[in-house]
Protein backbone atom coordinates (compact mmCIF):
# COMPACT_ATOMS: atom_id res chain seq x y z
CA UNK A 1 0.00 0.00 0.00
CA UNK A 2 2.81 2.54 1.04
CA UNK A 3 4.62 1.62 -2.61
CA UNK A 4 1.61 1.88 -4.22
CA UNK A 5 1.11 5.49 -2.46
CA UNK A 6 4.82 6.74 -2.94
CA UNK A 7 4.26 5.54 -6.90
CA UNK A 8 1.23 7.33 -7.44
CA UNK A 9 3.06 10.68 -5.07
CA UNK A 10 5.95 10.55 -7.67
CA UNK A 11 4.05 10.07 -10.88
CA UNK A 12 1.63 13.39 -9.88
CA UNK A 13 5.20 15.28 -8.81
CA UNK A 14 6.99 14.31 -12.54
CA UNK A 15 3.90 16.02 -14.16
CA UNK A 16 3.68 19.00 -11.78
CA UNK A 17 7.49 19.71 -12.36
CA UNK A 18 7.04 18.99 -15.84
CA UNK A 19 3.91 21.49 -16.68
CA UNK A 20 5.83 24.03 -14.57
CA UNK A 21 9.51 24.29 -15.15
CA UNK A 22 11.84 25.57 -12.35
CA UNK A 23 14.03 26.97 -14.87
CA UNK A 24 12.73 29.19 -17.55
CA UNK A 25 15.43 29.75 -19.32
CA UNK A 26 13.69 29.06 -23.10
CA UNK A 27 10.67 31.88 -22.45
CA UNK A 28 11.55 32.97 -25.77
CA UNK A 29 11.15 36.33 -24.28
CA UNK A 30 12.89 39.39 -25.14
CA UNK A 31 13.04 42.76 -23.06
CA UNK A 32 13.11 46.22 -24.91
CA UNK A 33 13.69 49.32 -22.56
CA UNK A 34 13.49 52.86 -24.02
CA UNK A 35 16.43 55.34 -22.37
CA UNK A 36 15.69 59.04 -23.85
CA UNK A 37 17.15 61.89 -22.25
CA UNK A 38 19.95 62.08 -19.74
CA UNK A 39 21.92 59.10 -18.34
CA UNK A 40 21.77 59.50 -14.30
CA UNK A 41 20.98 57.65 -11.48
CA UNK A 42 17.04 56.90 -12.30
CA UNK A 43 18.36 55.27 -15.37
CA UNK A 44 20.65 53.01 -13.70
CA UNK A 45 17.78 51.91 -11.23
CA UNK A 46 15.49 51.18 -14.45
CA UNK A 47 18.28 49.64 -16.25
CA UNK A 48 19.04 47.57 -13.17
CA UNK A 49 15.60 46.21 -12.57
CA UNK A 50 15.10 45.12 -16.21
CA UNK A 51 18.15 43.44 -15.68
CA UNK A 52 17.44 41.43 -13.05
CA UNK A 53 13.87 40.89 -14.41
CA UNK A 54 15.09 39.51 -17.62
CA UNK A 55 17.60 37.06 -15.70
CA UNK A 56 14.85 35.49 -13.51
CA UNK A 57 12.57 35.14 -16.55
CA UNK A 58 15.39 33.67 -19.11
CA UNK A 59 14.80 36.44 -21.37
CA UNK A 60 16.83 35.53 -24.71
CA UNK A 61 18.02 38.99 -24.63
CA UNK A 62 17.84 42.88 -23.69
CA UNK A 63 16.84 45.34 -26.28
CA UNK A 64 17.99 48.88 -25.30
CA UNK A 65 16.54 51.41 -27.80
CA UNK A 66 18.62 54.55 -26.88
CA UNK A 67 18.43 58.46 -28.01
CA UNK A 68 20.69 60.07 -24.70
CA UNK A 69 23.40 63.55 -25.16
CA UNK A 70 25.26 62.05 -22.39
CA UNK A 71 24.86 61.95 -18.82
CA UNK A 72 26.62 61.61 -15.33
CA UNK A 73 29.85 59.37 -15.46
CA UNK A 74 29.27 57.42 -12.18
CA UNK A 75 25.64 56.22 -13.66
CA UNK A 76 27.32 55.46 -16.84
CA UNK A 77 30.17 53.12 -15.42
CA UNK A 78 27.61 50.94 -13.26
CA UNK A 79 25.57 50.71 -16.19
CA UNK A 80 28.56 49.40 -18.14
CA UNK A 81 29.48 46.61 -15.53
CA UNK A 82 25.89 45.56 -15.39
CA UNK A 83 26.09 44.72 -19.03
CA UNK A 84 29.36 43.15 -19.21
CA UNK A 85 28.59 40.93 -15.83
CA UNK A 86 25.13 40.37 -17.12
CA UNK A 87 24.36 36.97 -18.58
CA UNK A 88 21.97 37.97 -20.80
CA UNK A 89 23.01 39.73 -23.89
CA UNK A 90 22.56 42.99 -24.06
CA UNK A 91 21.90 45.22 -27.21
CA UNK A 92 21.78 48.72 -27.69
CA UNK A 93 20.39 49.90 -30.75
CA UNK A 94 20.63 54.00 -31.20
CA UNK A 95 16.97 54.79 -32.42
CA UNK A 96 14.82 56.15 -33.53
CA UNK A 97 15.91 57.59 -36.29
CA UNK A 98 17.51 61.53 -35.88
CA UNK A 99 18.85 59.82 -32.38
CA UNK A 100 22.11 60.19 -31.17
CA UNK A 101 24.23 58.40 -28.93
CA UNK A 102 26.78 61.01 -27.30
CA UNK A 103 29.46 61.20 -24.91
CA UNK A 104 28.17 58.43 -21.88
CA UNK A 105 25.97 56.94 -24.75
CA UNK A 106 29.04 56.19 -26.53
CA UNK A 107 30.26 53.85 -23.75
CA UNK A 108 27.38 52.39 -23.13
CA UNK A 109 26.95 51.50 -26.87
CA UNK A 110 30.33 50.12 -27.11
CA UNK A 111 30.34 47.85 -24.11
CA UNK A 112 27.20 46.55 -25.59
CA UNK A 113 27.15 42.67 -27.02
CA UNK A 114 25.68 43.93 -30.20
CA UNK A 115 25.83 47.60 -31.45
CA UNK A 116 23.39 48.66 -33.46
CA UNK A 117 22.10 52.10 -35.23
CA UNK A 118 18.75 53.30 -37.00
CA UNK A 119 19.34 54.89 -40.12
CA UNK A 120 19.85 59.44 -39.36
CA UNK A 121 21.14 58.91 -36.44
CA UNK A 122 24.78 59.26 -34.95
CA UNK A 123 27.23 58.48 -32.70
CA UNK A 124 30.42 60.27 -31.08
CA UNK A 125 31.82 63.42 -29.23
CA UNK A 126 32.53 61.61 -25.99
CA UNK A 127 35.09 63.84 -24.22
CA UNK A 128 34.04 64.23 -20.23
CA UNK A 129 32.68 67.74 -20.20
CA UNK A 130 31.19 67.76 -17.03
CA UNK A 131 33.94 66.45 -14.81
CA UNK A 132 32.62 66.08 -10.93
CA UNK A 133 30.43 68.32 -9.04
CA UNK A 134 32.53 71.25 -9.51
CA UNK A 135 32.37 71.90 -13.40
CA UNK A 136 34.90 71.25 -15.53
CA UNK A 137 35.66 75.04 -15.61
CA UNK A 138 36.84 75.08 -11.77
CA UNK A 139 39.28 72.44 -12.32
CA UNK A 140 42.97 72.24 -13.46
CA UNK A 141 44.35 71.67 -16.11
CA UNK A 142 46.12 68.31 -14.37
CA UNK A 143 43.16 67.08 -12.92
CA UNK A 144 41.22 67.11 -16.43
CA UNK A 145 43.86 65.53 -18.13
CA UNK A 146 43.86 62.80 -15.63
CA UNK A 147 40.28 62.49 -16.18
CA UNK A 148 40.40 62.79 -19.83
CA UNK A 149 42.98 59.19 -19.49
CA UNK A 150 41.12 57.32 -17.53
CA UNK A 151 38.36 58.10 -19.54
CA UNK A 152 40.36 56.91 -22.54
CA UNK A 153 41.39 53.95 -20.97
CA UNK A 154 37.93 52.67 -19.93
CA UNK A 155 36.48 53.05 -23.90
CA UNK A 156 39.74 51.07 -25.44
CA UNK A 157 39.47 48.70 -22.85
CA UNK A 158 35.80 48.20 -23.51
CA UNK A 159 36.30 48.81 -27.74
CA UNK A 160 39.17 45.95 -27.31
CA UNK A 161 36.68 43.52 -25.58
CA UNK A 162 34.01 43.25 -27.82
CA UNK A 163 36.75 43.42 -30.60
CA UNK A 164 35.64 47.74 -31.54
CA UNK A 165 37.44 50.11 -33.52
CA UNK A 166 39.71 51.47 -30.47
CA UNK A 167 41.54 53.91 -32.05
CA UNK A 168 38.27 55.82 -33.22
CA UNK A 169 36.65 55.12 -29.72
CA UNK A 170 39.90 56.82 -28.56
CA UNK A 171 39.25 59.90 -30.94
CA UNK A 172 36.07 60.45 -29.83
CA UNK A 173 37.05 60.86 -26.00
CA UNK A 174 39.94 63.30 -27.10
CA UNK A 175 38.93 65.00 -30.02
CA UNK A 176 34.84 64.63 -29.81
CA UNK A 177 34.77 63.04 -33.46
CA UNK A 178 31.69 61.91 -34.00
CA UNK A 179 30.08 59.92 -37.08
CA UNK A 180 26.91 59.07 -38.59
CA UNK A 181 25.21 55.44 -38.68
CA UNK A 182 27.11 54.37 -42.47
CA UNK A 183 30.51 55.56 -40.97
CA UNK A 184 30.03 53.88 -37.73
CA UNK A 185 29.67 50.85 -39.12
CA UNK A 186 32.41 50.85 -41.76
CA UNK A 187 35.01 51.87 -39.00
CA UNK A 188 33.67 48.74 -37.09
CA UNK A 189 32.44 50.81 -34.13
CA UNK A 190 28.72 49.47 -34.33
CA UNK A 191 27.81 45.85 -35.71
CA UNK A 192 25.21 46.88 -37.77
CA UNK A 193 22.51 49.23 -39.08
CA UNK A 194 18.45 48.23 -38.74
CA UNK A 195 15.50 50.28 -39.74
CA UNK A 196 13.44 49.66 -36.92
CA UNK A 197 13.04 47.01 -34.41
CA UNK A 198 11.51 44.16 -36.51
CA UNK A 199 14.65 44.79 -38.89
CA UNK A 200 16.84 44.45 -36.08
CA UNK A 201 15.59 40.81 -34.66
CA UNK A 202 15.68 39.66 -38.20
CA UNK A 203 19.19 40.73 -38.56
CA UNK A 204 20.58 39.38 -34.73
CA UNK A 205 18.10 36.31 -35.48
CA UNK A 206 21.07 33.40 -34.86
CA UNK A 207 23.80 35.52 -34.24
CA UNK A 208 26.27 34.39 -31.32
CA UNK A 209 27.29 36.73 -28.28
CA UNK A 210 29.76 36.17 -25.82
CA UNK A 211 28.49 36.33 -21.92
CA UNK A 212 29.96 35.70 -18.86
CA UNK A 213 28.27 32.63 -19.13
CA UNK A 214 29.51 31.58 -22.10
CA UNK A 215 28.33 31.94 -26.05
CA UNK A 216 25.02 32.45 -26.14
CA UNK A 217 23.19 32.08 -29.58
CA UNK A 218 20.08 34.82 -30.38
CA UNK A 219 17.22 32.90 -31.96
CA UNK A 220 14.22 35.91 -32.21
CA UNK A 221 12.42 34.76 -35.03
CA UNK A 222 9.34 33.39 -32.93
CA UNK A 223 10.31 35.52 -29.75
CA UNK A 224 8.01 37.32 -27.57
CA UNK A 225 8.50 40.72 -27.57
CA UNK A 226 7.81 42.71 -24.06
CA UNK A 227 8.29 46.07 -23.55
CA UNK A 228 9.34 47.30 -19.95
CA UNK A 229 8.75 50.86 -19.26
CA UNK A 230 9.87 52.47 -16.21
CA UNK A 231 7.52 52.29 -13.18
CA UNK A 232 5.57 54.76 -11.78
CA UNK A 233 7.89 55.53 -9.05
CA UNK A 234 10.45 55.27 -11.41
CA UNK A 235 8.86 58.26 -13.68
CA UNK A 236 8.07 60.29 -10.89
CA UNK A 237 12.05 59.84 -9.95
CA UNK A 238 12.99 61.02 -13.62
CA UNK A 239 10.81 64.22 -13.28
CA UNK A 240 12.34 65.29 -10.55
CA UNK A 241 16.12 64.67 -11.65
CA UNK A 242 15.29 67.80 -13.73
CA UNK A 243 17.43 70.74 -12.46
CA UNK A 244 14.63 73.25 -13.40
CA UNK A 245 12.06 71.39 -11.28
CA UNK A 246 14.62 70.87 -8.22
CA UNK A 247 15.16 74.40 -7.89
CA UNK A 248 11.46 75.12 -8.34
CA UNK A 249 10.96 73.04 -5.41
CA UNK A 250 13.69 74.97 -3.36
CA UNK A 251 12.41 77.61 -3.73
CA UNK A 252 8.68 76.59 -3.33
CA UNK A 253 9.92 74.93 0.20
CA UNK A 254 11.73 77.82 1.57
CA UNK A 255 8.42 79.98 0.86
CA UNK A 256 6.45 77.92 2.79
CA UNK A 257 8.80 77.69 5.57
CA UNK A 258 9.56 81.18 5.64
CA UNK A 259 5.49 81.92 5.79
CA UNK A 260 5.42 79.09 9.04
CA UNK A 261 8.07 80.69 10.63
CA UNK A 262 6.51 84.33 9.98
CA UNK A 263 2.97 82.78 10.80
CA UNK A 264 3.04 80.19 13.40
CA UNK A 265 0.47 77.83 12.89
CA UNK A 266 -0.47 78.48 9.87
CA UNK A 267 0.22 75.09 9.20
CA UNK A 268 -0.51 74.41 5.56
CA UNK A 269 2.02 76.53 4.14
CA UNK A 270 4.65 74.89 6.52
CA UNK A 271 3.43 71.14 5.52
CA UNK A 272 3.88 72.08 1.85
CA UNK A 273 7.01 73.79 1.97
CA UNK A 274 8.23 70.59 4.30
CA UNK A 275 7.46 68.10 1.42
CA UNK A 276 8.77 70.47 -1.40
CA UNK A 277 12.30 70.37 0.87
CA UNK A 278 12.04 66.67 0.65
CA UNK A 279 11.53 66.08 -2.35
CA UNK A 280 14.23 68.85 -3.67
CA UNK A 281 16.78 67.28 -1.10
CA UNK A 282 15.67 63.96 -3.12
CA UNK A 283 16.01 65.47 -6.66
CA UNK A 284 19.55 67.18 -5.42
CA UNK A 285 20.53 63.65 -4.58
CA UNK A 286 20.18 62.66 -8.56
CA UNK A 287 21.81 65.88 -10.07
CA UNK A 288 25.88 67.40 -10.02
CA UNK A 289 25.06 70.28 -7.34
CA UNK A 290 27.53 72.92 -6.32
CA UNK A 291 27.21 73.20 -2.98
CA UNK A 292 28.70 76.60 -2.75
CA UNK A 293 25.57 77.75 -5.10
CA UNK A 294 23.23 76.10 -3.01
CA UNK A 295 24.37 77.38 0.61
CA UNK A 296 24.15 81.19 -1.60
CA UNK A 297 20.48 80.57 -2.07
CA UNK A 298 20.11 79.11 1.56
CA UNK A 299 21.84 82.66 2.80
CA UNK A 300 19.69 84.51 0.44
CA UNK A 301 16.63 83.15 2.50
CA UNK A 302 17.80 83.81 5.77
CA UNK A 303 18.75 87.65 4.65
CA UNK A 304 15.22 88.02 4.18
CA UNK A 305 14.21 86.75 7.09
CA UNK A 306 16.10 89.00 9.48
CA UNK A 307 14.93 91.71 7.07
CA UNK A 308 11.41 91.16 8.14
CA UNK A 309 12.46 90.85 11.83
CA UNK A 310 14.16 93.91 11.84
CA UNK A 311 13.84 96.25 8.79
CA UNK A 312 17.21 97.52 7.59
CA UNK A 313 15.44 99.84 4.90
CA UNK A 314 16.04 97.12 2.13
CA UNK A 315 19.69 96.79 2.98
CA UNK A 316 19.45 92.93 3.61
CA UNK A 317 16.74 92.10 0.61
CA UNK A 318 19.28 94.13 -1.55
CA UNK A 319 21.67 91.35 -0.64
CA UNK A 320 19.60 88.32 -0.25
CA UNK A 321 18.51 88.74 -3.93
CA UNK A 322 22.11 89.16 -5.13
CA UNK A 323 22.78 86.40 -3.23
CA UNK A 324 19.91 84.65 -4.60
CA UNK A 325 20.69 85.23 -7.94
CA UNK A 326 24.39 83.73 -7.84
CA UNK A 327 23.40 80.64 -6.26
CA UNK A 328 20.76 80.27 -8.69
CA UNK A 329 23.40 80.63 -11.38
CA UNK A 330 26.06 78.28 -9.58
CA UNK A 331 23.62 75.87 -8.09
CA UNK A 332 24.50 72.96 -11.16
CA UNK A 333 27.33 74.49 -12.48
CA UNK A 334 27.92 72.06 -15.24
CA UNK A 335 29.28 72.44 -19.06
CA UNK A 336 26.16 69.80 -19.84
CA UNK A 337 23.00 72.17 -21.16
CA UNK A 338 20.84 69.40 -19.94
CA UNK A 339 22.21 69.99 -16.03
CA UNK A 340 21.33 73.95 -15.90
CA UNK A 341 18.50 76.11 -14.88
CA UNK A 342 16.72 78.16 -17.32
CA UNK A 343 17.64 81.89 -17.47
CA UNK A 344 13.69 82.83 -17.71
CA UNK A 345 13.28 80.76 -15.19
CA UNK A 346 16.04 82.03 -12.86
CA UNK A 347 14.79 85.79 -13.91
CA UNK A 348 11.09 84.69 -13.07
CA UNK A 349 11.91 83.65 -9.53
CA UNK A 350 14.14 86.67 -8.57
CA UNK A 351 11.20 88.86 -9.73
CA UNK A 352 8.84 87.02 -8.28
CA UNK A 353 11.10 87.20 -4.85
CA UNK A 354 11.94 90.53 -5.44
CA UNK A 355 8.41 92.07 -5.61
CA UNK A 356 7.28 89.86 -2.80
CA UNK A 357 9.80 91.14 0.02
CA UNK A 358 9.47 94.42 -1.17
CA UNK A 359 6.11 94.14 -0.31
CA UNK A 360 6.38 92.25 3.01
CA UNK A 361 8.93 94.96 4.50
CA UNK A 362 6.91 97.66 3.01
CA UNK A 363 4.38 96.49 5.64
CA UNK A 364 6.23 95.96 8.05
CA UNK A 365 7.72 99.69 7.83
CA UNK A 366 4.23 101.13 7.48
CA UNK A 367 3.08 99.28 11.08
CA UNK A 368 6.40 100.65 12.35
CA UNK A 369 5.65 104.38 11.75
CA UNK A 370 2.87 104.09 13.41
CA UNK A 371 2.47 105.64 17.10
CA UNK A 372 2.42 102.89 19.29
CA UNK A 373 0.82 104.09 22.29
CA UNK A 374 2.02 102.05 25.27
CA UNK A 375 2.54 102.09 29.37
CA UNK A 376 2.04 105.83 30.86
CA UNK A 377 1.95 107.64 27.49
CA UNK A 378 -1.07 104.96 26.72
CA UNK A 379 -3.54 106.55 29.39
CA UNK A 380 -3.34 109.76 28.00
CA UNK A 381 -7.08 110.17 26.63
CA UNK A 382 -8.87 107.87 29.34
CA UNK A 383 -10.96 108.29 31.74
CA UNK A 384 -10.48 108.67 35.75
CA UNK A 385 -11.72 108.83 38.89
CA UNK A 386 -10.89 111.57 41.92
CA UNK A 387 -10.31 109.64 44.83
CA UNK A 388 -8.41 112.70 46.59
CA UNK A 389 -9.87 115.81 46.22
CA UNK A 390 -7.76 118.17 43.69
CA UNK A 391 -7.11 121.54 45.18
CA UNK A 392 -5.65 121.24 42.96
CA UNK A 393 -3.01 118.13 43.66
CA UNK A 394 -4.61 114.94 44.95
CA UNK A 395 -5.06 111.52 43.48
CA UNK A 396 -7.28 110.07 40.53
CA UNK A 397 -7.86 106.17 39.86
CA UNK A 398 -7.34 105.68 36.17
CA UNK A 399 -7.35 102.00 34.82
CA UNK A 400 -7.41 99.95 37.79
CA UNK A 401 -4.40 101.99 39.35
CA UNK A 402 -4.12 105.10 41.81
CA UNK A 403 -1.91 107.96 40.30
CA UNK A 404 -1.02 111.26 41.87
CA UNK A 405 -2.61 114.09 39.66
CA UNK A 406 -2.90 117.74 39.19
CA UNK A 407 -6.13 119.46 37.52
CA UNK A 408 -5.75 121.82 34.79
CA UNK A 409 -8.96 123.86 35.95
CA UNK A 410 -11.09 124.27 38.80
CA UNK A 411 -10.87 122.06 41.90
CA UNK A 412 -12.49 118.58 41.53
CA UNK A 413 -14.04 116.82 44.17
CA UNK A 414 -14.06 113.14 45.12
CA UNK A 415 -15.86 110.96 43.03
CA UNK A 416 -15.67 113.22 39.90
CA UNK A 417 -14.93 111.52 36.31
CA UNK A 418 -12.26 113.15 35.03
CA UNK A 419 -9.94 112.61 31.32
CA UNK A 420 -6.57 112.38 31.40
CA UNK A 421 -4.90 115.30 29.22
CA UNK A 422 -0.73 114.61 29.53
CA UNK A 423 1.92 112.60 31.60
CA UNK A 424 4.73 113.92 33.15
CA UNK A 425 6.93 111.00 34.77
CA UNK A 426 4.43 109.36 37.81
CA UNK A 427 2.14 112.51 37.80
CA UNK A 428 -1.07 113.03 35.71
CA UNK A 429 -2.39 115.75 34.47
CA UNK A 430 -6.25 116.13 34.37
CA UNK A 431 -9.20 118.13 33.70
CA UNK A 432 -12.97 117.69 34.69
CA UNK A 433 -15.75 115.85 32.30
CA UNK A 434 -17.89 118.38 33.30
CA UNK A 435 -15.45 121.12 32.12
CA UNK A 436 -15.12 119.02 28.86
CA UNK A 437 -18.65 119.03 28.23
CA UNK A 438 -19.46 122.49 28.98
CA UNK A 439 -16.25 123.67 26.56
CA UNK A 440 -17.98 121.20 23.82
Amino acid sequence: MKKSLILLLLIFSSIFFLSNPVNSKNSGEIFVIKIKGPIGPVTDTYFKRVLNQAEQHGAICIIVEMDTPGGLMESMKDIMQKIISSPVPVIVYVYPRGASATSAGVFITLSAHVAAMAPNTNIGAAHPVMLGQDGEQQMSQEMKDKITNDSVALIKTTAERKGRNVEWAEKAVRESVSVTEKEALQLKVVDMIADDLSDLLKLINGLKSETIKGTVTLETSNAIIKEIPMSAGEKFMNVLSNPNIAYILIILGTYGLIYELASPMSILPGVVGGICMILAFFSLGTLPVNYAGLALIGFSFLLFIIDIKAPSHGILTAGGIISLFLGSLFLFNSDLPYYRISPLLILGVIVVTTLFFIFIIGVVLKSLRKQVKTGQEGIIGMKGVVRVDLTPQGQVMVRGELWNAVTLSREIKNGEEVIVKKVEGLKVFVESVNNDREMT
